[in-house]
């Protein structure tokens, strides 16, 4: 292998792994986007289940002519809503978990490039 080749061979393993820990951060911010988007799914899910009790409710107390019914229905009603009410405290509690940790993540890629630069010069390199 000649001298060239090799360099080319060089270049092309630090372009490589420049572009690696591009795509690792790519993947990290990807990563905090579908936990975002997972918390809404779940909030999502809790408000479908409490809407369908309090319409389940409601309907026992409405189309009943049994009192057992009646009674279920009345209790299904508040259950809804404090399952309404739950929903949104654990939503917004994760999202603050979330907000912390977006936060606390830092971009490192240009760190790398200005130590990699660093290194090469002080070998003498200023490719």
């Amino acid at each position: 292998m000649s001298a060239s080749e090799q360099e080319e061979i060089r270049k092309l393993k630090k372009q490589l792994k420049k572009q690696e820990r591009k795509n690792t951060e790519i993947r990290a911010q990807m990563a905090m986007q579908r936990t975002i988007f997972a918390n809404e799914r779940t909030l999502m899910a809790y408000l479908r289940t409490a809407i369908a009790i309090i319409g389940g409710g409601f309907a026992a107390v409405k189309l009943s002519q049994h009192l057992y019914m009646e009674v279920i229905g009345i209790i299904m009603m508040p259950v809804g809503v404090a399952l309404t009410i739950y929903s949104f405290y654990r939503y917004f509690q994760k999202q603050k978990v979330i907000k912390a940790q977006r936060e606390g993540y830092a971009h490192t890629s240009h760190l790398h490039d200005e130590l990699h630069e660093k290194q090469a010069s002080s070998y003498g390199n200023t490719d």
